[in-house]
């Protein structure tokens, strides 16, 4: 009987134990899906940062991905497409822009326009989603005032300089509004990356104007 008991205990023991390594190991999968990519951007940005301390010619000139529309981003090595006259307010229609790219704000100003042109690029809708979506934006709170911002348009390159730089509640929508008399650039993420609770937002003063052809 006493040898039977044991025999239960042992049984147990072994079943904690069990759940237990799962359960860290589900909790460590977790901590990856949510980490994982921003920590694959903060690698390569830190060596791209080495290379402009060492020698800045080390550096290649980031190349945006077409003129028709796209963004890059020096700084943080960022470049992608940008998706026209998104609305930002439906889901169905800005999720699947996102995992190929940047979003334009329906309504808000194209480049060479007058007001405030908006982009925005959710790192996820949740945190087993993160790498379904473009990570263009997760090192976009490393901006910081004067640094510049390339937005390709039309075969004419736009250049803006950071002036400002907030995190937000989610719900907040005023920076889709014009931002003053200059011609502004807001960008804007979730943050932090991997989660829903708040928003990072950039703004930039347009620079100058550049004609590709």
């Amino acid at each position: 009987m006493a040898g039977k008991i044991e025999s239960e205990k042992k049984k147990v023991s072994y079943y904690l134990n069990l759940a237990g390594e799962v359960f860290i190991f589900l909790s460590l999968l977790t901590l990856f899906f949510i980490y994982g990519p921003a920590t694959k951007e903060e690698i390569v940005y830190q060596a791209r940062q080495a290379l402009v301390k060492s020698d800045s010619k080390l550096v290649k000139e980031i190349e945006p991905p077409n003129t028709e529309f796209s963004i890059v981003i020096p700084k943080i090595g960022a470049s992608a497409p940008v998706f026209a006259n998104v609305d930002p307010f439906n889901a169905s229609e800005y999720l699947p822009v996102l995992k190929k790219g940047v979003a334009h704000a329906k309504y808000s100003a194209l480049p060479g326009s007058f007001g405030n042109t908006y982009l925005f690029a959710h790192s996820t809708d949740a945190f087993y989603n993160v790498g379904r979506y473009n990570a263009v934006f997760y090192l976009l709170g490393k901006l910081e005032r004067g640094d510049e911002i390339d937005i390709y348009y039309k075969e004419k390159k736009f250049v803006y300089k950071v002036s400002d730089k907030k995190v937000v509640d989610a719900k907040d929508v005023f920076y889709l509004g014009n931002s003053g008399k200059w011609n502004t650039l807001t960008l804007q993420t979730c943050y932090p990356p991997g989660t829903t609770l708040k928003r990072l937002v950039v703004i930039a003063n347009q620079d100058g104007e550049i004609g590709l052809k």
